[in-house]
């Protein structure tokens, strides 16, 4: 059984556990740490609606709000502010309460949108289960040419400022990361979860709920590989460039291109690469040369 570790951290973000650790021809009986993945049912209804359940998803608990407000967000079923209040469960009937979200909106949601989209959402992949391409597609404006443009140097200093506001990644080893930042290199903010998706909608979620989007000023860093619902959520999201420590599959590098979205990959010690849009990546003190 796993107990609470850090109080610090949201609660049953990391626990502990009993594990046989073996090194060699070594066993030794000791405690260790392990990320929390529990699922999350996230529902939105409007004024007098009863509410609609949209998705379950299994994530890593903290920052519920947020996921959910994100998730909506970046699935294209959230207009321009109309996020009234979020609510988890009802403690008197749940014995985790923050299992369950619901985002009231300004406006009736419709139900109809929970079937076009149909929903099966995982940890590990956000669009697992999907019957069809359309169905994982959302509308998204391809994104404003031209600024902004990021120095080099600025690029290659995000995974270490990335690394060192993860928490529970120091911990744990076991969880994914999406940084947001300004041009400039100063984090806005960060969030873990064991899915890489869950980690972008939860930074989304709080920019939603800081009336911020459009995010056309903002550079995210993602840990591990870029997919096609990444590039989906930050295009939704209005994020114009997209950095990762590792590799995009090759939809994800025609879905930036037809978006308008700098795909950056391989962010690794003094390396990357450009994939598209490479006119917001100042290298000129490369071409200098």
């Amino acid at each position: 059984m796993t107990t609470p570790l850090d109080q610090a951290l949201p609660l049953r973000h990391v626990t502990s556990t009993k594990v046989v650790a073996v090194r060699g021809t070594e066993l030794e009986l000791r405690d260790d740490l392990v990320v929390g993945e529990e699922p999350l049912e996230i529902r939105a209804a409007g004024p007098r609606q009863t509410p609609v359940s949209v998705a379950v998803t299994m994530r890593t608990p903290g920052y519920e709000k947020e996921l959910a407000v994100g998730f909506l967000s970046s699935e294209g079923l959230l207009r321009d502010n109309e996020v009234l209040g979020v609510d988890v469960g009802d403690p008197g009937f749940m014995a985790e309460p923050d299992d369950a979200v619901l985002v009231r909106l300004a406006r009736r949601f419709d139900p109809s949108l929970v079937a076009q989209r149909n929903f099966v959402a995982t940890a590990s992949c956000g669009i697992c289960g999907k019957a069809s391409i359309d169905e994982v597609a959302v509308r998204a404006e391809p994104l404003p040419k031209g600024l902004p443009v990021v120095a080099r140097q600025v690029i290659l200093s995000l995974p270490n400022r990335l690394r060192e506001a993860q928490a529970a990644f120091e911990r744990t080893g076991g969880l994914h990361a999406a940084g947001l930042f300004e041009t400039d290199g100063r984090l806005v903010a960060v969030r873990e979860d064991v899915g890489r998706h869950n980690a972008l909608d939860k930074v989304i979620g709080s920019r939603v709920l800081a009336r911020e989007l459009p995010l056309w000023d903002r550079v995210l860093l993602v840990s591990g590989r870029v997919s096609f619902e990444i590039v989906q959520k930050a295009a939704v999201a209005g994020i114009p460039i997209i950095c990762a420590v590792s590799a995009p599959s090759d939809l994800a590098v025609r879905l930036a291109d037809r978006l308008g979205v700098t795909l950056v990959g391989f962010l690794r010690g003094d390396g990357f690469n450009v994939y598209t849009h490479d006119e917001r990546v100042d290298l000129r003190d490369i071409l200098a040369r």
